[in-house]
């Protein structure tokens, strides 16, 4: 049996395409089980439906709305995720800090894709944040790393890093698809990694 994979998004669903294709080409041996969105409009769950995956969506603002905690949402989200037995889970442009609790309930199987390298513009909007930092003439690099996820944002041990150059005439726009091109390359890069050392 191939290894089952969960991958959470929140939007776009473009790094779950990459895991989708990769799959069908036979770069990746694995089943993608379920795909989790936070987010009803996300185009993700277009792209996972038109690849016949499982969807499910699972908004917060319900459990806010009950006046439920961030806490009970995670371990109601584990529990659904638990039903599906994951070798790996996959965060890829999932916009929620997932908590220790939700963490504890898998054992070291969650990674993350972020835009970033190690310890620069942890969180959102990192290539924005990039961009500013280069046009200020503070940086003249930046890159994408793929980690193991704990509680502190963006700060797991990295497992593949790669370094994406700045360059003068960049606009934004240069910049986010030269980043979202590593990024696509990258997870699927990151998956294989885990999930030969699972195998092993």
């Amino acid at each position: 049996m191939p290894p089952r994979i969960v991958v959470l998004i929140s939007g776009n669903g473009s790094n779950l395409q990459a895991i989708i294709d990769a799959i069908n080409s036979k770069t990746l041996e694995g089943q993608i089980v379920l795909v989790v969105s936070n987010k009803k409009s996300a185009f993700g769950l277009t792209r996972a439906t038109q690849a016949g995956l499982p969807t499910l969506t699972f908004p917060l603002k319900k459990y806010k709305d009950l006046g439920k905690t961030r806490i009970e949402y995670d371990l109601d989200l584990a529990k659904k995720i638990k039903e599906y037995n994951p070798n790996l889970i996959i965060l890829a442009g999932w916009m929620h800090i997932l908590s220790d609790e939700f963490l504890k309930c898998f054992d070291d199987i969650i990674i993350n894709l972020h835009p970033a390298l190690p310890n620069q513009f942890d969180g959102t909007n990192s290539i924005e944040r990039a961009y500013e930092a280069f046009k200020k003439g503070d940086i003249t690099k930046t890159g994408v790393m793929v980690h193991k996820v704990i509680p502190d944002v963006d700060k797991g041990e990295p497992l593949l890093i790669e370094e994406v150059p700045i360059l003068e005439t960049d606009s934004l726009d240069d910049l986010e698809t030269r980043i979202h091109n590593v990024e696509h390359r990258l997870i699927v890069q990151g998956a294989k990694k885990i999930l030969d050392e699972l195998n092993r």
